[in-house]
């Protein structure tokens, strides 16, 4: 009897498979990714998912086809596999509304002789930071921006993050905190095809073509080694990219970017990344909601006014609705939140790690993969109203928006203060025409954003503001929600 080939056996964790520690070090070694030297789970986690797909069985197998003569697209499909990449447009609202309001009006006052703009989006990942650049310049400079010379140079060390930017379409998930006049204005609506089921947004060519794309890893600015990108930029945004490198790395990057921005030129860095040691080389500037840096010796002076945003065209005005009177009682406001959901202190970290791989999974564009994670976890922590919320959003992102409202009205069942939850359904609700649902819906939303402080970011809001919420809600129930 024929003995049946027997099945590659690849380590279950990290401590069962002996070559990690020397694969590990390489990867770090090489891509400056000091990120992962305490997080040896979710780095083993990474590899075995490249193991799988190449058929090796274990680390040493896996580093010595790396150092092949032909390791090298293995190389990139690793570092596309560890590098976290958020995909979705403006995030972090507050950094966009200072390079709205200070930033960029600053920048192009400065430059109105020359009319020249350069902007560097270091680690771009799929391409929504340096796109939502192009959106905002344009808007910014409206109908002379053809007497500009504007260049938006987006880089990454993924080669797959690089051809999905360059295609410039996305799913739901990347317009997640646009709303609905707003995806119009920008994008296509495409029709469902294989591989994108549920359809998908292609960028408008005006804003397409103000962005190009290059590879480049941000250790060769320590090393010397990094290739030529043109002449000093205005104005560069290297955010959530830092917090992967090891300290003397950061510094070394941040040193290094600093010398490639023009005087008076601008560096916009992750929220979690500023540094004091960074006052060696750049000028910290305290700016509403975020800091931002400029070269040593630069004069701030007055903020120059911004200029007038162009809309160069608007949809047609959907049906106008009337939110129904009286308005139901509101819910209880956000800070009785901690108070009437006390959470048992050994679940809170597993639900906390738990969201995180779900968020990284969305923001990567892995939406069916988040969705099966969610589907087999949720139900020993159906309790945490974070965890539903995103049920619903990926149940939205997948089409099944049944569900979704299940799952979003849930959310609101364990936490009737969850605004982004109401601002969620009401969208939801009025897509479908259900007007005075959604009306109250987008009413709680609004009157729980109206009782925070403006610039109070709301939780799970990806960087939206209290401000910045209410005035969307307010403007959906005046003129009424696009269905």
């Amino acid at each position: 009897m024929t003995r049946p080939p027997e099945r590659v056996r690849r380590a279950a964790t990290f401590a069962d498979d002996p070559g990690f520690a020397a694969l590990k070090e390489r990867v770090i070694a090489r891509t400056g990714h000091s990120y992962y030297a305490d997080k040896d789970d979710l780095l083993h986690d990474r590899v075995r998912r490249r193991l799988k797909i190449c058929g090796l069985p274990d680390c040493t197998a896996y580093l010595a086809r790396l150092e092949d003569p032909g390791g090298r697209d293995e190389w990139a499909a690793l570092e596309a596999e560890i590098t976290i990449g958020e995909t979705f447009f403006f995030r972090y609202a507050e950094q966009f509304e200072a390079l709205r309001a200070r930033i960029l009006p600053d920048l192009i006052a400065a430059r109105a002789d020359i009319r020249t703009l350069r902007i560097w989006s270091a680690g771009c990942s799929t391409g929504a930071e340096p796109y939502s650049l192009a959106i905002l310049v344009r808007d910014l400079l409206g109908e002379a921006l053809p007497e500009w010379s504007v260049t938006i140079l987006g880089t990454d060390l993924s080669v797959e993050a690089l051809a999905t930017a360059r295609s410039a379409e996305f799913g739901p998930w990347a317009l997640r905190t646009l709303d609905e006049p707003d995806r119009l204005r920008w994008f296509r609506h495409m029709p469902a095809r294989p591989g994108r089921p549920h359809g998908s947004y292609a960028l408008r060519p005006i804003y397409r073509r103000m962005v190009r794309f290059e590879r480049h890893n941000l250790l060769t600015l320590i090393d010397g080694a990094s290739p030529a990108l043109g002449p000093a930029f205005d104005l560069i945004l290297c955010r959530n990219v830092l917090i992967y490198f090891h300290t003397e790395h950061v510094n070394g990057i941040v040193r290094a970017l600093g010398q490639r921005l023009q005087p008076g030129g601008w560096l916009l860095i992750g929220h979690a990344e500023p540094n004091p040691a960074f006052a060696q080389w750049l000028e910290p500037v305290a700016l509403p909601g975020t800091v931002a840096y400029r070269p040593a010796g630069t004069e701030v002076g007055e903020p120059a006014p911004a200029p007038q945003p162009f809309l160069p065209w608007t949809p047609e005005a959907p049906p106008a609705f009337v939110p129904p009177t009286p308005p139901e009682p509101p819910p209880p406001p956000p800070a009785a939140r901690e108070a009437t959901q006390p959470v048992p202190a050994g679940e809170a970290p597993a639900a906390a790690d738990l969201l995180e791989e779900i968020r990284r999974l969305a923001d990567a564009g892995e939406t069916a993969r988040a969705w099966r994670l969610i589907q087999d976890e949720i139900g020993g922590r159906g309790t945490d109203p974070g965890l539903r919320y995103y049920e619903g959003l990926l149940a939205l992102d997948l089409g099944r928006e049944a569900e979704a409202e299940r799952a979003l009205r849930g959310a609101l069942f364990l936490d009737r203060g969850f605004v982004m939850a109401h601002y969620q359904l009401g969208l939801l609700l009025a897509r479908h025409g259900r007007r005075e649902e959604a009306a109250r819906a987008l009413d709680n939303a609004l009157r729980l954003a109206q009782g925070l402080a403006p610039e109070t970011i709301l939780p799970e809001g990806d960087g939206v503001s209290a401000h910045r919420l209410a005035e969307n809600a307010r403007a959906l129930l005046t003129s009424g929600p696009a269905a």
